[in-house]
């Protein structure tokens, strides 16, 4: 399983059909021309091909470039290529997209965002 650093801030998600022929250079070079990001910023980048059954993850780590792969032998993987080139991910979206999870038919239950102004033990008014 996919085991980055701690220090992993970001997750993006390329929407459009990748060609996951690319390696190292040419996915970095993908980061630096459509997504406008530092691929040596220590942020995830996560790219899936046109027929949905083959993911990468390119990543910089102290030392150099990881690549990580999954090809599905039978399925595709599920995402929302609507919205522009790029998507920001959370971990555990990511893991679902890999598990084979559809995340547009998830339901989200609230939960404690930091930096909000939240009371203790009264409910919040939105």
């Amino acid at each position: 399983m996919l085991v980055p650093g701690s220090a992993v801030l970001r997750v993006w998600l390329y929407t459009p059909p990748a060609d996951l022929r690319k390696s190292f250079d040419g996915l970095s070079a993908l980061v630096r021309q459509k997504l406008a990001e530092d691929p040596a910023s220590g942020q995830l980048f996560v790219f899936i091909n046109r027929r949905r059954t083959q993911l990468k993850v390119l990543y910089f780590e102290q030392g150099g470039y990881c690549l990580w792969s999954k090809r599905l032998e039978a399925g595709r993987f599920y995402v929302d290529g609507r919205g522009g080139d790029r998507r920001m991910l959370s971990w555990t979206e990511l893991k679902l997209i890999i598990e084979g999870i559809d995340l547009s038919s998830l339901r989200r239950f609230k939960r404690f965002e930091k930096g909000r102004n939240h009371s203790l033990g009264r409910p919040e008014k939105v």
